[in-house]
């Protein structure tokens, strides 16, 4: 292995790290502090309540997935489901004026991070995510 290899999985497992660990606690802070949350849904962002539990539970199982990569196709969908959830997360705080939009943004640099050094690291490599070739001595 060589050092670039070695940049790569720092930044791979770094940034996998703390997307998962964003997403299971935002999913925790969803379903422990349910009315508080449901409160800047309703007030805030002027979303429905009934989207919280199947949000934080979705959260879980991307989290998981993303983790575990149990095969590229569902890591890829969890990728992709984040992207977009991340996208919109910002979209909504920045529409309703909120000031909530800078981990959402940092979120999201760390997904991208995460997804494009995933096929260097990750035994189990994605047809989409990009593969960089690997330098040799």
């Amino acid at each position: 292995m060589v050092k670039s290899d070695n940049v790569a999985k720092y930044v791979y497992w770094i940034a996998t790290g703390l997307v998962a660990l964003v997403y299971m606690g935002a999913a925790t802070f969803y379903i422990s502090s349910h009315d508080l949350v449901a409160g800047m849904y309703r007030e805030v962002l002027g979303y429905p309540t009934y989207i919280i539990w199947p949000l934080a539970i979705l959260k879980i199982v991307g989290a998981v997935v993303v983790l575990w990569r149990p095969s590229a196709m569902l890591a890829d969908w969890a990728y992709a489901a984040m992207f977009w959830h991340l996208v919109l997360a910002f979209g909504a705080h920045v529409g309703a004026g909120d000031p909530g939009w800078p981990p959402a943004l940092a979120t999201w640099v760390l997904l991208i991070a995460s997804w494009m050094t995933a096929n260097r690291v990750r035994a189990v490599k994605s047809a989409y995510a990009p593969t960089f070739p690997t330098e040799t001595n």
